[in-house]
């Protein structure tokens, strides 16, 4: 009975895996439709994807947020709020809106952004 149990515990484990990593590989990002994405909205005038511009590079934004809960949402709010922005010289501005409205491609551009910390 008991190895029984344990077979069918060990069955739906390796299963939920199997899922899971289908969902994973699924989801996986597609980095040259983000940097498309990035260059179209004019993320990359501002931003470089590894040294400091006129603004920080998105790989220190990554870094900045790796292992907050609220990662994704955060970037998201950042992105489509138009909240202001402060730059080393003091100077404030509107951080600029992203035109697209695409939630998936919104998502991948978060995605990308958020796997770049190492």
């Amino acid at each position: 009975m008991r190895s029984t149990l344990q077979a069918l515990v060990l069955g739906g484990l390796c299963s939920t895996g199997l899922f899971l990593s289908a969902q994973v590989h699924a989801q996986a990002v597609d980095a040259d439709a983000a940097q498309a994405l990035a260059k179209k909205e004019g993320c990359l005038k501002c931003h470089a994807l590894d040294k400091k511009k006129e603004a920080k590079s998105l790989t220190d934004i990554s870094k900045s947020l790796k292992g907050k809960a609220d990662a994704e949402a955060k970037l998201v709010h950042h992105l489509t709020s138009a909240e202001m922005v402060k730059f080393d010289d003091g100077k404030e501005e509107e951080h600029k809106v992203l035109k697209t409205k695409d939630k998936a491609a919104i998502k991948n551009l978060t995605d990308w952004i958020l796997s770049l910390a190492k």
